[in-house]
C-alpha cells in the first residue's frame, strides 16, 4: 500500500488523476497515515496530522474534490488519540463508500435527460459523466458519443477506450473541432473538477470551448458533479486557483531550447460560466447552476470551521 507522500506525488503527477479518484486516494492515504501516528501524543498528532493533509492538498490547486476530502476525512471530537483515528477511520470508509455509490446515483438520474438516437458530446475522461452515458447505453437507448482529444495529456483516448469496450459506438475528434461538429450533436455531458457558489464550472481546459459552441448551436449542457465538488471556500469569497502546469506536456523541452523567443503557457482548467450550463446532475438530485449555494449548504457536510 502506498504511503502518505507516495499517493500526494502520485496526485500531483497526474498518475492518479480525475477528481473523484484523486479524492478517493487521498481520503484513503490520510487514513492510513494517521493509523501509523497512533504512539504520538495528541497535540503531536494533530501537527502530524494537519501536516499531512496539506502534503495532499498543495498537489492539486484547482481539483476542489482533494480539499473537501481531506476536510471530511480529518475532522474528529476526540482528545484520545486513538479515538481520533477511529472517527477519521470512519470518516474515510463513509467519504469512499459514497464516492463509489454517488457514481451510480448520477448515473440514473443523468440517464433521465438522454434520449434515444441522442449523439452526446464529452469531454477529457470523467467517471461521472461516462455513468451518465453508460447507463442510458444499459436502458437500451440507441446512443453515440463525440469524445475530444483533450490535450495536451490527451485524457480523451482513455475516454474512448473505455466506451470502446463497453460497446458504445464513439467519434474521436481533435479539441479545434468542436464548434464544427456541434451541429451533429444532441446533448453535451461533462464532468467538473470545481464548482462555485454562483454556479460557474472549472473543469478540463477547453470544456468552456464546449458550453459555448453548444449554446450557439442552442445544446444542452449537462454537468456531472458529485456534491463534493461544490468549492465551500468560495462562499467566502476565494477564487478559485487555475493550475499552470509544466511546458513539457506541450513541448519537448529540446525544441524549446532552440526558440529563445518563445514561451508555453499551459493553463489546466478554465472556467465556464453559470449561464452556459443548462443542468448539474449529482447525486442527491438534479439542479440548475444557481442553486450551487443549495447544494454547498445542505449537501456537501461541511461547516465553516471545516474550511
Amino acid at each position: 500500500m502506498d504511503d502518505l507522500n507516495t499517493t500526494a506525488e502520485k496526485i500531483r503527477t497526474m498518475e492518479i488523476r480525475g477528481a473523484g479518484r484523486i479524492a478517493v486516494a487521498a481520503s484513503a492515504a490520510l487514513r492510513d497515515h494517521a493509523k501509523k501516528l497512533k504512539s504520538l501524543p495528541m497535540k503531536e498528532f494533530e501537527i502530524k496530522l494537519e501536516e499531512a493533509a496539506k502534503t495532499l492538498v498543495d498537489t492539486r490547486p484547482t481539483a476542489v474534490s482533494l480539499p473537501n476530502a481531506v476536510a471530511l476525512t480529518k475532522r474528529h471530537s476526540s482528545t484520545n488519540v486513538y479515538a481520533a483515528i477511529d472517527e477519521i477511520d470512519s470518516n474515510a470508509e463513509k467519504f469512499i463508500k459514497n464516492a463509489e455509490e454517488a457514481l451510480d446515483k448520477i448515473g440514473r438520474i443523468g440517464a433521465e435527460r438522454i434520449h434515444d438516437g441522442d449523439v452526446i458530446m464529452t469531454h477529457c475522461n470523467s467517471h461521472a459523466a461516462i455513468s451518465i452515458i453508460k447507463t442510458a447505453f444499459d436502458q437500451g437507448k440507441d446512443i453515440s458519443v463525440i469524445a475530444t482529444e483533450s490535450r495536451p495529456r490527451r485524457q480523451g483516448f482513455i475516454t474512448i477506450r473505455e466506451l470502446n469496450d463497453y460497446g458504445i459506438p464513439t467519434t474521436l475528434i481533435v479539441d479545434s473541432a468542436v464548434r464544427l461538429t456541434m451541429k451533429k450533436v444532441d446533448l453535451v455531458v461533462v464532468g467538473a473538477d470545481s464548482i462555485s457558489v454562483n454556479g460557474a464550472l472549472i473543469n478540463k481546459i477547453g470544456t468552456s470551448q464546449l458550453a459555448m459552441a453548444a449554446q450557439e448551436a442552442r445544446r444542452n449542457v449537462i454537468v456531472a458533479a458529485e456534491t463534493y465538488k461544490f468549492s465551500p471556500r468560495t462562499l467566502l469569497g476565494e477564487m478559485v486557483e487555475i493550475e499552470d502546469r509544466s511546458s513539457e506536456e506541450v513541448i519537448d523541452p529540446e525544441i524549446l531550447k532552440e526558440l529563445p523567443n518563445v514561451k508555453v503557457s499551459n493553463p489546466a482548467f478554465d472556467v465556464t460560466p453559470a449561464e452556459y450550463i443548462d443542468l448539474i446532475i449529482t447525486e442527491v438530485g438534479a439542479f440548475p447552476p444557481a442553486m450551487a449555494f443549495t447544494v454547498i449548504r445542505d449537501y456537501l457536510g461541511l461547516e465553516i470551521a471545516d474550511i
